[in-house]
């Protein structure tokens, strides 16, 4: 007898608990479209998106195009960015069978952040950072480090970047806002300790560049770093000398 499969589900930035508490229920095959996850490259997202746009939403375009997705959630509003919304209207129009729900994710119920500050690999502490948005549970309880330095800004789609962060990197900016799981936070995104060498991150192409140097700018001991679709050896290079040269390694 013919078995039905699993409905496919996508996800985009930080949708509301609402939509996690409501999928949690439901036997799904969930994708984080914001991650590398087809191999196929980014370049075949030019038929949707101009290069302008960052690299994470190219990534989701991507994505959509090859995961023949049933159903994709994308948060549009203040904790994401406009681009999302305007991917969202193009992703419809080149998916007419995939159902396209847009949100806004304005949800204010702390969750707290013990993975930002406990200590732990940091290619590990963000996966698990990006991972948590998709349980409603309520965190569980981990030790926090004494900081040695900090890392400020949104997940970089290419994880290798935060291959020279010692383990005991603090973690804010957006980050910290999605392991709340409140990304339109902005005082908690804008948060960071001016007592620790901190590197101030975000893609390039997007908004968030613009906070990541300015405050980089002010901070006692900050550096700004941006890339675009992968963490190139000069970009990892500059970390590692900041770091060192900071004390942290």
């Amino acid at each position: 007898m013919k078995t039905e499969s699993k409905p496919r589900i996508g996800i985009v930035g930080v949708p509301p608990l609402t939509i996690f508490q409501e999928l949690a229920d439901q036997d799904i095959e969930l994708f984080d479209l914001d991650e590398p996850l087809v191999k196929i490259g980014i370049d075949q997202a030019s038929s949707c998106l101009p290069r302008v746009y960052c690299a994470i939403l190219r990534t989701v375009v991507v994505n959509s195009l090859e995961l023949n997705l049933d159903r994709i959630y994308i948060d549009v509003g203040p904790g994401k960015c406009d681009c999302a919304l305007h991917t969202a209207t193009i992703l419809q129009a080149h998916l007419p069978g995939t159902e396209i729900i847009t949100t806004r994710n304005l949800d204010h119920h702390d969750f707290g952040s013990p993975l930002c500050r406990t200590r732990m690999d940091m290619m590990s502490k963000m996966t698990a950072i990006t991972r948590s948005i998709q349980s409603p549970l309520q965190h569980p309880s981990l030790p926090s480090c004494t900081p040695s330095a900090g890392f400020w800004g949104v997940p970089p789609r290419d994880f290798t970047l935060l291959e020279p962060f010692p383990d005991t990197t603090h973690v804010y900016g957006w980050s910290r806002c999605m392991e709340n799981k409140t990304p339109a936070n902005f005082a908690l995104e804008e948060y960071c300790n001016p007592n620790i060498p901190t590197v101030f991150f975000a893609q390039s192409f997007c908004a968030k560049t613009a906070m990541a140097r300015h405050l980089a700018s002010i901070h006692p001991h900050g550096l700004y770093v941006d890339c675009d679709v992968t963490a190139g050896s000069s970009a990892r290079a500059k970390i590692q000398a900041f770091l060192e040269l900071s004390g942290c390694l």
